[in-house]
């Protein structure tokens, strides 16, 4: 009976500032661990599979999935790989930055922003219910499991920054977003619900700048669709996409903006980005971590003009202007037609799938994580995104 026992830090499950073990552990999706228990890894073998121990509640491990954790799982299906290499172009998102990109350093907490984490942070474990919208007199519900790990230690210091680490109006934020995303149905707008929208890839996800930002290039000039409220729900759930494809230690996006082609009716109304401006500032803050729009007309000009006043100051500092994009974004993952080296050709029937499979894999491997240590309001962002290595058996995890 071949085993190891790693014994557990039995505070691992007290703070945010435990979640830091060297070890990705890989369980059954619907386990936790217990404070106090050892972990055992066992050998894959019949004997070990009926090994019994005695340690209390301990943790059984896999061996031969741990060792195939030194890999990352997620990866571009066989066939796509095979076409970009008889082809030479890019079809698919990339998986990760270039070696050479680094994110910014990120600022240790004065012992008063500390304290109004915590702050946060206690009331955010003590909320009961929430409305399901916010029409007078609406239901309200508890929080479910995808809400509560939305409450992330870096989500909960995103909403204090953005409010100048006012308790009290970041808690106020976090729960309109809560009722926002419940009213407005994020959860609820599948890919294929989305996938009219981007079929001709007026939206792509491509590479990562020099801070591991992740880049979502938009182009109005291919715009398929009347002006309706599904162009915005478009935007969010490519938000939500390029948060799953946030590497462990970046927080924000690269939004890449090719005015070239487009047209007045191709371009957003001053009603769209208002609401789009919006939602980024109130329910996404401190996520734009850069925004880059180059060859624009006239009429655009105008458009920027309007929508000035209702920029977010913070926002507005962010905003970059016909500047050479290969500065901010390596070549090799920067698009050729936005002046890097990559030759990318959007395919719908190829690209939209592989991102969505891709994301939907990244997701799981997150939720495991979050189940793993303890399905904690305030888990760790930076433990949670990993190495993007765990195994674990996530075919049918669902949130509850």
């Amino acid at each position: 009976m071949a085993a190891v026992v790693i014994p557990s830090d039995p505070t691992s499950n007290n703070n945010i500032d435990t979640m830091n073990e060297k070890v990705d552990p890989v369980l059954d999706p619907q386990a936790t661990i217990p404070s106090t228990a050892d972990t055992v890894i066992v050998t894959d073998t019949p004997a070990a599979t009926t090994t019994t121990v005695d340690e209390k509640s301990p943790t059984i491990i896999n061996e031969s999935a741990v060792k195939a954790a030194e890999t990352p799982l997620v990866k571009v299906a066989t066939a796509i790989v095979v076409e970009e290499e008889k082809t030479g172009k890019k079809l698919v998102p990339f998986l990760e930055p270039l070696p050479t990109c680094k994110p910014a350093p990120i600022a240790d907490l004065t012992p008063d922003q500390s304290s109004k984490y915590d702050a946060l942070l206690t009331h955010a474990n003590e909320i009961k219910k929430l409305p399901v919208s916010t029409e007078k007199g609406a239901e309200s519900r508890e929080l479910n499991e995808a809400e509560r790990m939305w409450l992330t230690c870096e989500c909960l210091l995103r909403y204090l920054r953005a409010v100048k680490w006012d308790v009290a109006a970041a808690t106020k934020r976090l729960e309109a977003t809560i009722v926002w995303r419940r009213e407005y149905g994020v959860a609820d707008h599948t890919a294929d619900y989305i996938s009219p929208e981007n079929e001709t890839g007026k939206q792509v996800i491509l590479g990562y700048d020099n801070e591991c930002r992740p880049c979502l290039y938009l182009n109005p000039g291919r715009q398929n669709t009347e002006r309706s409220p599904k162009q915005v729900q478009q935007v969010v759930f490519m938000l939500e996409r390029i948060v799953d494809l946030m590497p462990a230690g970046q927080e924000t996006l690269a939004l890449l903006i090719d005015f070239s082609a487009s047209t007045k009716s191709s371009n957003p109304s001053i009603t769209q980005g208002r609401e789009v401006l919006n939602i980024l500032q109130s329910h996404y803050p401190e996520r734009l971590g850069r925004a880059l729009c180059i060859n624009i007309p006239w009429f655009v000009w105008g458009f920027f003009k309007l929508i000035n006043p209702f920029i977010d100051p913070l926002t507005r500092e962010k905003l970059k202007f016909n500047e050479n994009l290969r500065e901010h974004v390596p070549p090799a993952q920067l698009d050729m037609k936005f002046g890097g080296d990559c030759q990318f050709e959007y395919d719908h029937s190829k690209f939209w799938p592989e991102l969505n499979r891709i994301c939907e894999e990244k997701r799981a491997r997150y939720v495991a994580r979050w189940r793993a240590h303890g399905s904690k309001i305030g888990a760790s962002e930076f433990e949670l995104k990993g190495e993007d290595s765990l195994t674990a058996e996530i075919d049918g995890l669902e949130l509850k």
